[in-house]
């Protein structure tokens, strides 16, 4: 492969790192509040034990745990794009194989 393209593909790979990093940092910041929510919303089912806030409550935890899933799959991901820039640092020095 030549240096050109190691290069560009290089580029890419950390642009991509880049914004699933900020991805990253939003999602927890937003993953903090939607816990809290479903915390709170699992308080109140326990204290008033009404059909509705019992509703509230499965709805805020099925929130939390699908961001929990999001959050599980964009780290995936980064370690991916970390991966990828790795081998292509090493391309980039070493030369191809």
């Amino acid at each position: 492969m030549h240096r050109s393209t190691v290069e560009r593909r290089l580029k890419d790979a950390h642009q991509r790192l880049a914004r699933a990093r900020i991805e990253l940092a939003v999602l927890d910041e937003q993953f903090v509040v939607v816990s809290d929510i479903a915390d709170d919303t699992r308080l109140k089912a326990l204290v008033a034990e009404t059909p509705i806030a019992s509703r509230e409550h499965d709805e805020a935890s099925r929130h939390a745990a699908a961001m929990g899933r999001t959050r599980e799959a964009l780290l995936a991901s980064i370690t991916e794009l970390e991966q990828r820039q790795n081998e292509l640092l090493d391309r980039l020095v070493v030369g191809p194989s």
